[in-house]
């Protein structure tokens, strides 16, 4: 490992002391190219990390920087808000075509900020919008983000401590637990939801990851899934796959919960 550069003080003295990656790297990158990284002093790095697996085709992609390129070289737009412009709507019919209709979705894509957090907060606003309720439904071992709201929902306690404040409006249940082949834990979350002394209410959704990350890669069976969301329907709750760490094309499929068959109400 390279001895850290005098210069990096700089981060010393002018950064949040709100870091973590970079006190386990101590180097300053300076390049990166397809699976490498290189250093100001010209070390090269394999890149194991690659942006906390969200990139799926390496550094600075020979065809991926090309487009952007071209596109900035022709004055494309760039910062556009919500508005419509040309690029959204290549996407949009890209995304159509190749990914909703081949799996009969008719889903409509909402554009969040840039982090799976933003997703999950946009995700469970909506939920509790179009169903008058407040409570969401999560599981044990969950993670969801950092925010407030995707901390409430997210099962680690070492991270929801970091939110400072008691984390409301949502309830925890076993992530695919069973005993004797039976899938016990819906039963107690079906007793719970007919309950009324329970304080659980009827939510307005139900979170859920169909592997966990964060959480240890634990995997969701098929049939434990199919049964969360044929409890969603009979229970009028809102079925909601994070698909932000296992989506694209992680899992095999595009989506990881195409083989269980199920059709999420929301998907982040």
């Amino acid at each position: 490992m390279t001895t850290i550069p005098a210069e990096t003080s700089v981060f010393e003295a002018l950064e949040s002391e709100v870091r973590s990656y970079c006190r386990g790297w101590p180097t300053v990158f300076d390049r990166a190219q397809g699976s490498r990284m290189y250093d100001e002093d010209g070390h090269v790095y394999l890149d194991f990390f690659a942006g906390a697996g969200s990139l799926n085709y390496g550094h600075n992609n020979a065809v991926l920087k090309r487009a952007l390129l071209d596109y900035l070289e022709r004055d494309g737009v760039v910062h556009g808000l919500d508005m419509s412009t040309t690029a959204k709507r290549a996407f949009l019919e890209t995304f159509r075509d190749l990914v909703l209709v081949p799996r009969g979705l008719d889903h409509k894509v909402m554009f969040t900020g840039p982090t799976g957090a933003n997703a999950v907060e946009a995700a469970l606003k909506l939920a509790r919008k179009v169903k008058g309720r407040e409570t969401v439904v999560s599981f044990t071992n969950a993670f969801h983000g950092m925010s407030l709201g995707a901390l409430a929902v997210t099962g680690n306690a070492f991270k929801r401590a970091g939110a400072g404040i008691p984390l409301v409006h949502s309830t925890p249940m076993p992530f695919d637990n069973y005993f004797d082949g039976k899938v016990e834990d819906f039963l107690w979350f079906e007793r719970l939801l007919g309950d009324r002394g329970s304080g659980l209410g009827r939510p307005a959704a139900v979170i859920v990851e169909t592997v966990q990350g964060e959480g240890g890669i634990n995997v969701a069976r098929p049939e434990w899934l199919r049964a969360l969301a044929e409890l969603c329907r009979r229970w009028d709750m809102l079925l909601i796959v994070d698909d932000i760490q296992m989506g694209c094309g992680r899992t095999g499929a595009f989506f990881s919960f195409e083989e269980a068959g199920i059709v999420p109400d929301i998907v982040t």
